[in-house]
């Protein structure tokens, strides 16, 4: 797991989760182990989260 990785329930906003999974993508040269893909997918999941806070927030 990285160092960056927060726990679900973490308050970053969904440019900060965009950036690492970019950051992610970036050191996997476009391939990811199975190890960064469990990241990956549980940053996707926490950017979506961002997203609908955000959303609700300017609702």
């Amino acid at each position: 797991m990285s160092p960056d990785f927060m726990p679900p329930g973490s308050v970053r906003s969904a440019a900060e989760v965009n950036e690492q999974i970019r950051a992610l993508w970036m050191r996997a040269a476009g391939t990811l182990s199975a190890q960064e893909r469990a990241e990956y997918e549980l940053l996707v999941v926490e950017w979506a989260e961002a997203i609908r806070g955000a959303v609700i927030e300017a609702a």
